[in-house]
């Protein structure tokens, strides 16, 4: 370990939850779910027992048994190399490069609504440059400083969460359903929800973000799977209850994906006093909820990028920390590089917001979950290579339990990447693919290049 730096222990059990709540409750992919239909609802209870329950496990007995600064590099490290974990590691750094510049785009699309703007294409594109840079210096401050915009972004999604449950309750005592619950259609129908399924699988991802920053926990091993318990019920049960407020009030013909959540207010608290304001505090919750998210995204994958760096697997560039706080600060630019550069370019071929935010999400989205096969691929091996290193924590079930668990998130991951790649309804995504593949490419000359620059060969 090449890391001197001492991270000042300053996470607590609280500070997790909060961190994997702003990290993985996205208020942002409700609209998109939703469009699904009714089904949906099915879905998120389907996926949330095959899918999202297992990983929350994996994740938990993952992190409280391997409590090391960098998470899933270190993991995928421990169970097949060097290279591999960077090569993952990469993975998960260039997702959250590009998957920001989405999140910034449904930021300034939503700016432009509450606060009646209408900006351009281009001046939305602006705005989202400015965003990205404002969480490239989140990055930069000591993490007992920078936890706080996680926190207190979940503490906005909780209000803008209630106020959607709230206000479809108002709606429902005076209107029918928008889009009609009954059994025919809350039953799944694999090939509409083809569609969107992806998106649901997206949205219960990022448990083991917080253990990027396990050097800066207080105690990991006991912390780390109460937190994945509690933000995983409070995740789950947010996302069934906000997905059904956008399903109740609007008809699934009618559902924005960039500015779907800000109709539902809109509807939903029509009439009462003061709604105007209203909205527009719940709009700027919205906005924090987005900027948050992309803040702990940032946060977990530029410490693992920088781990990465610091054992000699990435270019040294990622490995700049601050000697003061060991902040990331090397990977923090690039990230802010790759984004700007992003933006930028997707702008140029899409002609709508809505186009560019669906293209960068579907290309990082691909990228995003490439790390999770490999975290999953290395639980087993741990599980077998390392059967003797304590576990505070395992999952239940013994080797089957954690064979099938580990089984059943690989596949819904495979069939999640494909479905990004390959649309059901449109064919080939080449765009996405061809971004993907450039990626890929690129990446693997970073690898190499740093086994170059080392004389290493760690793969």
């Amino acid at each position: 370990m090449t890391d001197t730096i001492q991270h000042p222990k300053t996470l607590r059990q609280r500070d997790l939850v909060l961190f994997t709540v702003s990290a993985i409750l996205l208020p942002d992919t409700l609209a998109s779910t939703a469009s699904a239909g009714v089904s949906s609802l099915s879905w998120w209870a389907i996926l949330g027992t095959l899918f999202f329950l297992p990983m929350g496990l994996i994740s938990a007995e993952l992190g409280c048994s391997y409590p090391e600064q960098g998470g899933i590099y270190t993991w995928i490290r421990n169970a097949f190399g060097g290279r591999w974990a960077s090569r993952v590691t990469y993975c998960y750094w260039v997702n959250m490069a590009l998957w920001l510049p989405a999140m910034f785009i449904l930021f300034a699309g939503v700016s432009n609504r509450i606060f009646q703007l209408e900006a351009s294409l281009s001046t939305q594109i602006g705005i989202a440059i400015a965003i990205t840079w404002l969480t490239v210096s989140a990055n930069v401050v000591a993490l007992k400083f920078g936890k706080w915009i996680p926190n207190i972004g979940a503490i906005a999604k909780f209000l803008l969460f209630a106020a959607l449950i709230a206000g479809t309750w108002r709606f429902l005592s005076t209107h029918d359903l928008a889009n009609p619950i009954t059994i025919t259609t809350l039953t799944p129908r694999w090939g509409e929800g083809l569609q969107f399924l992806p998106v649901i699988i997206y949205g219960m991802l990022g448990f083991e973000l917080a253990s990027s920053g396990a050097a800066e926990m207080r105690n990991p091993e006991r912390d780390v799977p109460r937190a994945v318990l509690w933000s995983g019920l409070i995740v789950l049960s947010l996302s069934v209850l906000g997905t059904f407020a956008v399903l109740a009030t609007t008809p699934t013909a009618d559902i924005d994906i960039v500015v779907g959540v800000i109709d539902v207010l809109e509807v939903s608290l029509y009439g009462i006093s003061g709604a105007g304001t209203l909205i527009t505090a719940l709009g700027l919750c919205f906005l924090l909820g987005i900027y948050s998210s992309c803040a702990a995204w940032s946060m977990g994958a530029n410490r693992a990028a920088a781990e990465a760096s610091l054992e000699k697997e990435l270019p040294a560039w990622f490995g700049i920390e601050l000697p003061s706080n060991g902040s990331p600060v090397g990977a923090a630019l690039l990230t802010g590089a790759v984004s700007t550069l992003a933006l930028v370019s997707y702008g140029f071929v899409s002609g709508s917001n809505e186009d560019l935010f669906w293209s960068l999400f579907a290309f990082s989205s691909v990228l995003f979950m490439l790390p999770y096969l490999g975290m999953v691929l290395a639980f087993l091996r741990l599980r077998g290579a390392d059967g003797e290193h304590p576990r505070p924590f395992r999952v239940p079930g013994g080797a089957w339990g954690a064979r099938i668990s580990a089984l059943l998130c690989g596949v819904i991951l495979l069939t999640a990447v494909t479905l990004f790649m390959v649309t059901p309804e449109d064919g080939p995504q080449w765009l996405v693919i061809i971004g993907v593949v450039v990626a890929l490419i690129f990446g693997e000359i970073l690898v190499r290049a740093a086994e170059r620059s080392t004389g290493s060969n760690t793969g």
